[in-house]
C-alpha cells in the first residue's frame, strides 16, 4: 500500500503508453480518484480524438475535469492549475488518494510544483512603441537590446521569435523583473507530497500502437465527430488545433485527401510522442516503468515501494 502521507500521484507518458488503463488498476487498489492530465480531454465533443475514457471504462472510479468547456472556450495551463489544486484538497479532505492521469507535462508540473502565473497587464502603448522601434531596426538588433539587459533570456530566445523577445523586453524594462530570474525561481519547490509513475515502452512498438490507435479512431467515427465540429462553424479555437481535429480539418477544408490526413495524423501523434518523453525526462524525476510488463505486475512493483 501506499504511505498514507502521499497527498497525489501522477501517471505520465507518451501518448498510446497504457496510462489509462494503469490508472483504473491503481485507484481500485489505493481507493483513489481520477484528475484529467491532459489539455484536451477538458474540452465536451472531443472524445474520440482525444482517446477520452468512456463511462464503462471508468468501471465505477470518479474521474474529474473531464468535459468541463465547450470547444469555443479557451483553457490556460492557470485555469487548469488553479482546478486541480482544488481538486486534490478535496480528494484528500475525503481521505482518497488523486491520481492525475495524462500526457501534458506542463500542466502536471504546474499543479505539483511553485508554478505562479502572474501575467501583468500589458501597456498597449508600450508594446506598440516595441512593435514600431522592431520596424525600424529589425530583429537582431531588437534581439541585442533583449541581450544587452537579459542576457540568459536573450540566449534562449531565436532573434525572429520576435513576440518572445519583445515581451521579454517588456518585463524587463518596465516590470524591473527579468524572465530568467522568474523562470529560474518557479517551478522547482515541490508542494505536494506526491510521487510520478511514468510508462513507456520500446519506441517501435509504441508507434506501432499510436498508429493502431489511429486506425480504430477512424473506425470508431473520428471523421463525423470532426465533421459535427466543423459544420458548426468552429475555427481558430485551442480545442480544434489538438492532433485528431486539424488533420481532419485540412481534409474538410479540401487540402488533403482523407488518407493524407490519416498519415498526418499518425506522423503527429508519432511526434508528439517523442515530444512528451523528451518534456518528461528533462523536467520532471519520475519513477519509470516499463509498460510491456502488463498492468498487474506494474501495480505491484509501484505498490512496493
Amino acid at each position: 500500500m501506499l504511505p498514507k502521507e502521499l497527498d497525489v500521484i501522477a501517471i505520465v507518458g507518451p501518448t498510446a503508453v497504457g496510462k489509462t488503463a494503469l490508472s483504473i488498476e491503481l485507484a481500485k487498489a489505493i481507493d483513489g480518484e481520477i484528475i484529467n492530465g491532459d489539455s484536451m480531454q477538458v474540452y465536451k465533443g472531443l472524445n474520440i480524438g482525444t482517446a477520452k475514457i468512456t463511462p464503462e471504462e471508468m468501471e465505477g472510479i470518479p474521474h474529474h475535469l473531464l468535459d468541463i468547456k465547450e470547444p469555443t472556450e479557451s483553457f490556460s495551463v492557470a485555469d487548469y492549475q488553479k482546478l486541480v489544486r482544488s481538486k486534490i484538497d478535496e480528494i484528500n479532505a475525503k481521505g482518497r488518494c488523486p491520481i492525475i492521469v495524462g500526457g501534458t507535462g506542463l500542466y502536471i508540473q504546474a499543479v505539483l510544483f511553485d508554478y505562479r502565473f502572474t501575467e501583468e497587464k500589458i501597456d498597449q502603448t508600450v508594446r506598440e512603441n516595441y512593435y514600431k522601434e522592431l520596424e525600424k531596426i529589425g530583429p537582431e538588433a531588437m534581439h541585442a537590446k533583449l541581450a544587452a539587459i537579459d542576457p540568459k533570456t536573450a540566449a534562449i530566445i531565436h532573434p525572429n521569435n520576435t513576440r518572445r523577445v519583445i515581451r521579454a523586453l517588456e518585463m524587463a524594462e518596465h516590470n524591473g523583473v527579468q524572465k530568467s530570474d522568474q523562470i529560474q525561481h518557479l517551478g522547482n519547490h515541490p508542494l505536494y507530497k506526491h510521487r510520478i509513475i511514468g510508462l513507456n515502452m520500446d519506441r517501435q512498438f509504441l508507434y506501432e500502437r499510436i498508429n493502431h490507435r489511429v486506425d480504430i479512431m477512424i473506425e470508431q467515427g473520428l471523421l463525423e465527430e470532426v465533421r459535427g465540429l466543423y459544420d458548426k462553424g468552429i475555427r481558430d479555437v485551442q480545442s480544434i488545433k489538438a492532433i485528431g481535429y486539424k488533420e481532419i480539418y485540412d481534409y474538410l477544408d479540401g487540402r488533403v485527401t482523407l488518407q493524407e490526413a490519416i498519415d498526418q495524423l499518425k506522423q503527429n501523434s508519432r511526434r508528439y510522442a517523442k515530444r512528451q518523453l523528451t518534456y518528461f525526462r528533462n523536467k520532471l524525476d519520475i519513477e519509470w516503468f516499463d509498460a510491456q510488463l502488463g498492468t498487474i505486475k506494474i501495480i505491484d512493483n509501484i505498490l512496493q515501494k
